[in-house]
């Protein structure tokens, strides 16, 4: 007799169109998953997709969501829920950022990027966790940064959206410990992708000379996330960084943060 293919897992990507999310969805298909990719921009997540059924021979579906609307995260999982998609993998990648100093960035700037970066995280964690911890497997992994481990002046908001990714998932990972389930937050330094541009600090210090490849970050996450690393930094330089930040006084990590983040 014949043997039926085995089944092949789920993960479902936020920020899937461009940059990291991008990557991590070819990791992903690479590695024989099929996929959920989420974001606003339809085209671009289309032709994601296509690449990633070409490279990987699963399936990738996309969902247009706008994730700075609050009801994105219960429609996200209700669809999926609908036609029985088991999610066994989630992949909270969606973020931006704004640049410039906070008393004159655009209040309904920040709040998006709040309702991104935060809102929406904590929700789709929340909602796919629970089925998660019943089956007593799967997977979830929270791209965050290393502006998690310190104040960014001309950068307050998406440095302390960052902060919270990392708590968050270090608190619920101790939580989970033992579940079954595990979670990761990825925390990379600046990378070379549509990020800067959308955020305006492709000209800062810290971008002009820091920049990773978003590729190299992606497979990092890929790899510490499934052997259950609750951390995972890209780059000796930006662990050292992220270290030094924790020892170092926290005036001097501030106003070194804000030069980086300086044009000139």
């Amino acid at each position: 007799m014949t043997r039926p293919p085995p089944t092949r897992s789920t993960a479902l990507i936020t920020g899937a169109s461009v940059g990291i999310g991008r990557e991590l969805a070819l990791v992903f298909a690479r590695n024989r998953y099929d996929l959920v990719l989420v974001a606003r921009n339809e085209q671009q997540l289309r032709e994601v997709a296509g690449r990633c059924e070409a490279e990987g021979g699963g399936k990738a579906r996309v969902l247009v969501k706008d994730l700075s609307v609050q009801q994105s995260a219960q429609e996200i999982f209700d669809e999926l829920q609908a036609d029985n998609t088991r999610v066994d993998v989630l992949v909270n990648n969606a973020g931006f950022g704004n640049w410039g100093l906070f008393a004159g960035t655009d209040l309904d700037a920040d709040v998006r990027l709040l309702n991104v970066n935060i809102v929406a995280l904590t929700a789709l964690t929340k909602l796919f966790v629970r089925p998660m911890i019943e089956r007593r497997n799967g997977r979830i992994l929270n791209v965050a940064s290393t502006a998690a481990f310190q104040p960014g002046p001309r950068m307050a908001t998406y440095y302390a959206s960052k902060a919270y990714v990392l708590h968050f998932t270090e608190a619920i990972a101790q939580e989970l410990a033992g579940s079954g389930v595990t979670v990761t937050a990825l925390c990379p330094g600046p990378t070379r992708t549509e990020f800067g541009t959308r955020a305006g600090v492709q000209g800062t210090r810290l971008f002009r000379n820091h920049a990773s490849d978003a590729a190299s970050v992606a497979r990092a996450g890929y790899e510490g996330m499934m052997r259950g690393r609750r951390v995972v930094i890209p780059g000796v330089a930006n662990r050292i960084l992220a270290v030094a930040a924790q020892l170092a006084p926290r005036a001097m990590v501030t106003w070194a943060a804000g030069k980086l983040n300086e044009t000139h």
